[in-house]
């Protein structure tokens, strides 16, 4: 493999909204710093990063570069703008036309909705670098692997973990096996992702762990990523160190499904931040569970420089709860919230994930957990469900949707609401939102 050259792209967001919450391609610049490692020359485009974006807040995060596009004929019902996120087709071609032609293309995704972004990004790699063979992976190809293979035109479509499944493709394409190949078992073995290809960088995202140990119904964590899998707190903060030692980052994301489980790891790592890296700032753009939020962990994120805190509640009602996995009751969710409070948090920092859409949900479910938000101080932050394949949810979206879910991606767009109940009408759903 050494002195291949490889081509990393982060293609398009295609839809109504989208807005940068520290999003970056984790997946893709980690396979890319193992090629690396392995010899290849790398290349990375990120199709969302523009110089016409807005201007970005103090932390990293802000509003990509929006450009209004004509709506999927499945979507014309919707009324609100459909657009590209990210940089003008124009601009894509020009770098395109600056690289040094690729051996290979590696394309990533992510929701599988987004996928017409997808789509495009290849089909003009294939004009612009005819003949070199585009491999797909990440979500949409994990999730909608069969819909992947017959419409984004790539040559190959790598589902779930794309490690050992990259490295074998590409010994097979080039007769050439890899020096380097990583410990399935050891997160650890895995080089650090290849940010220093990312252009003013301004955060960082980190992963301590893979995968999560609850099946909650509507997560497609389980499937994606398996088990959960868990790297050394001292590792993480090496890591963290060198981020923000060498290219001056102050600001990481945590990917982690479940960052806090199990507890003594995390206090571990927390403590191992705390001594090695101080004057940080942390975010967890996914979520935390707020069972593991005891007083001392809470204190520990706290003096660690976490800033960003997300929960995921999702209902406060005791039957969804537990029929949709345990994750967490609305006790614990009281007891997480004291603990923040008790540690400095205010309510501005404390957002609140909650699910509305979700089949045979009614209002009065979405506005009590709501209210619980507010009574507990935190900002209910609502998350529009989207049906997602290979979940636990995903037969009951199918039965109750107006749309063909299982034939068309584009119909799990959270936009749509489309598994909205008749005791959630359009209305219902305003009201509510006016009401955040």
């Amino acid at each position: 493999m050494r002195g291949r050259k490889v081509l990393l792209v982060n293609p398009w967001i295609y839809d109504f909204a989208a807005y940068d919450l520290w999003a970056k391609p984790l997946g893709l610049l980690i396979i890319g710093s193992l090629l690396r490692k392995n010899g290849c020359r790398l290349d990375f485009i990120d199709c969302l990063d523009s110089p016409m974006a807005p201007a970005r807040r103090s932390w990293g995060q802000g509003r990509f570069h929006r450009q209004i596009i004509p709506k999927p004929p499945q979507l014309s019902s919707i009324q609100r703008h459909y657009a590209r996120y990210g940089m003008t087709p124009e601009e894509f071609i020009e770098r395109l036309g600056g690289v040094q032609c690729p051996d290979i293309v590696l394309v990533t995704s992510m929701m599988t909705y987004w996928y017409p972004g997808v789509v495009e990004t290849i089909r003009l790699i294939r004009e612009r670098l005819p003949g070199v063979p585009v491999i797909l992976g990440g979500v949409y190809a994990t999730l909608c692997a069969d819909h992947a293979c017959r419409f984004s035109g790539a040559d190959h479509v790598i589902t779930h973990d794309g490690v050992p499944a990259i490295l074998d493709l590409l010994e097979d394409m080039w007769g050439d096996p890899p020096e380097y190949v990583p410990d399935p078992d050891d997160l650890d073995s895995l080089p650090y992702p290849c940010f220093d290809l990312v252009p003013d960088l301004r955060y960082v995202c980190i992963r301590a762990s893979r995968g999560c140990p609850c099946s909650c119904t509507y997560c497609a964590s389980g499937y994606l990523c398996g088990r959960l899998r868990l790297r050394d707190p001292v590792k993480v903060a090496s890591e963290i160190a060198y981020w923000n030692r060498e290219h001056k980052v102050s600001d990481f994301a945590f990917y982690d499904d479940a960052l806090l489980t199990p507890r003594d790891h995390a206090c571990r790592l927390l403590e191992e931040i705390i001594d090695r890296v101080p004057g940080v700032r942390f975010h967890c753009p996914n979520g935390l569970h707020a069972r593991q939020i005891t007083q001392e962990m809470a204190d520990l994120m706290r003096r660690a420089g976490f800033s960003t805190i997300r929960l995921g509640l999702e209902s406060s009602d005791a039957v969804r709860q537990q029929e949709s996995g345990g994750k967490v009751t609305s006790d614990e969710f009281a007891r997480a919230m004291e603990n923040l409070h008790g540690a400095g948090y205010g309510a501005d920092d404390i957002g609140v994930y909650i699910l509305c859409g979700l089949p045979g949900q009614e209002a009065a479910e979405v506005i009590e957990t709501v209210n619980l938000v507010k009574a507990h101080g935190g900002r209910p932050r609502l998350s529009e469900f989207s049906p997602i394949p290979h979940t636990g949810e995903w037969d009951e979206a199918v039965k109750v949707s107006r749309f063909p879910l299982t034939e068309e991606p584009l119909f799990h767009n959270n936009t749509l609401l489309p598994c909205r109940s008749g005791g959630l009408s359009s209305r219902d759903y305003d009201a509510i939102k006016r009401s955040l």
